[in-house]
């Protein structure tokens, strides 16, 4: 299967991480390329550190920029550092990431990332590591329950987790569409006429298989620190639990005194090493909503680093 993504709000993402087209940038995210390439565009005598965890990305991404400087490392961008201190590179002048799920992981079926198609339980993007089918049957209740409130934040998931842990006591579930009707059959009838009831926990079992919300929060860290002064970082989230940590991080690079508001002067000595390019997070337009609806939960926001 060709691999196919349609970029979400490019220009946006771009233009608020180029500074210096003779720099050095990484793409957390290279997915199909369409970031990657749009950037690679404007470089001139820069370079591109293109990052993802997919090997088929990678391949995809590879044919796509072939001929640009880049350079492409199939690993979880949590290693980030990890890899600049390999590659002999100190710091950045911008970074870029898409923390949505790919359109071609979700329509590829035998990923096993989508509930509207029947495959074998995976989700796992590295192809490599616990997958979906461990999470359903070898999880515990109370651990289920746990990743289907705090991942998905869905209100049913005790009574998911319930039907899950009886279900895979008759026999093992296999597939995507055994975990769907077994969910479905969970909820109320009246949540199952308002919204497909599938949606969250499928997004809850991918987060934990993937440990994505932990390497979110390595990557961010990781990512301020090695940015140069002058250097931004701009990231897409998709959900609420992704941009509740990426506007909570940037918040704290951009907070100085962190002394008692009782005490008259500063002690701390602390000062802001971040500033928000985007006040508020920027959202697709009309146009691209219309033409791409699975942008609509897309939110960019974009900081600066403005001291070391």
């Amino acid at each position: 299967m060709e691999f196919q993504h349609t970029t979400v709000l490019l220009k946006e993402t771009v233009e608020g991480a180029l500074g210096d087209p003779k720099g050095i940038y990484a793409d957390l995210t290279a997915g199909g390329g369409g970031h990657s390439l749009e950037l690679a565009k404007r470089l001139s005598g820069g370079r591109l550190i293109c990052f993802d965890r997919d090997k088929e990305a990678i391949e995809a991404a590879g044919g796509r920029l072939k001929g640009y400087p880049v350079t492409f490392v199939q690993r979880n961008f949590k290693d980030l550092g990890e890899v600049l201190d390999e590659l002999g590179i100190e710091a950045l002048d911008g970074i870029i990431a898409d923390l949505g799920v790919s359109s071609h992981q979700l329509d590829d079926a035998k990923r096993g990332f989508s509930f509207h198609n029947d495959a074998p339980l995976d989700m796992r993007m590295s192809g490599e590591g616990l997958s979906a089918r461990e999470v359903v049957n070898e999880y515990s209740f109370e651990e289920l329950r746990r990743i289907l409130y705090d991942y998905g934040e869905e209100k049913y998931a005790p009574k998911i987790a319930q039907g899950i842990a009886e279900a895979r006591e008759l026999s093992p579930i296999e597939t995507t569409a055994e975990l769907a009707e077994i969910i479905k059959k969970s909820v109320p009838a009246a949540y199952r006429r308002e919204k497909n009831p599938c949606r969250k926990s499928f997004q809850a079992i991918r987060i934990e298989v993937n440990g994505e919300l932990d390497a979110l929060e390595t990557a961010l860290t990781a990512g301020f620190e090695r940015l140069k002064v002058g250097g931004k970082m701009a990231i897409i989230t998709f959900h609420s639990l992704e941009d509740r940590i990426v506007k909570n991080r940037f918040k704290e690079f951009c907070t100085g005194c962190i002394c008692p508001p009782e005490f008259p002067v500063c002690v701390c000595g602390r000062l802001p090493r971040g500033q928000a390019v985007t006040k508020k997070p920027v959202t697709p337009s009309e146009q691209e909503l219309s033409e791409n609806p699975r942008s609509r939960s897309a939110k960019l926001r974009v900081i600066e680093k403005i001291r070391a």
